[in-house]
């Protein structure tokens, strides 16, 4: 699914989302990017991973939707974890702000579902 600045390919690891976002997240294209993941998730969804390794801009609506992703799934007893390569342009942006805090990052896609597996 594309929303202008950024793609969003979507894909199921058994019953965790992984979502990649290639390209820009801005506020114009935030709703649309939150209302898609959003409207994947069911109750029966035991993770989301949102891979971020080729996000090139994140901006704070951004941010914030990902703070409010990371709160949703909580309250439903789910696991929400990021990826983020190292070197990113978007790494500095989620450690200044705390979201690293809330929502595990991971280097790898592999990395994370690998931890999410194994709280399980």
């Amino acid at each position: 699914m594309t929303h202008d600045l950024a793609e969003l390919h979507e894909e199921w690891h058994e019953d965790t989302l992984v979502a990649r976002i290639a390209g820009e997240v801005d506020a114009s294209n935030v709703f649309a990017i939150g209302e898609r993941l959003r409207s994947l998730l069911t109750n029966r969804s035991i993770a989301m991973i949102v891979d971020l390794s080729t996000t090139i801009y994140l901006d704070s609506a951004g941010i914030n939707l990902l703070f409010s992703l990371a709160d949703e799934m909580r309250a439903h007893q789910q696991r929400f974890a990021l990826v983020v390569a190292d070197p990113s342009p978007v790494r500095r942006m989620i450690v200044v702000t705390g979201l690293d805090r809330v929502a595990p990052m991971h280097g790898s896609l592999d990395e994370a579902a690998g931890v999410i597996r194994r709280a399980m």
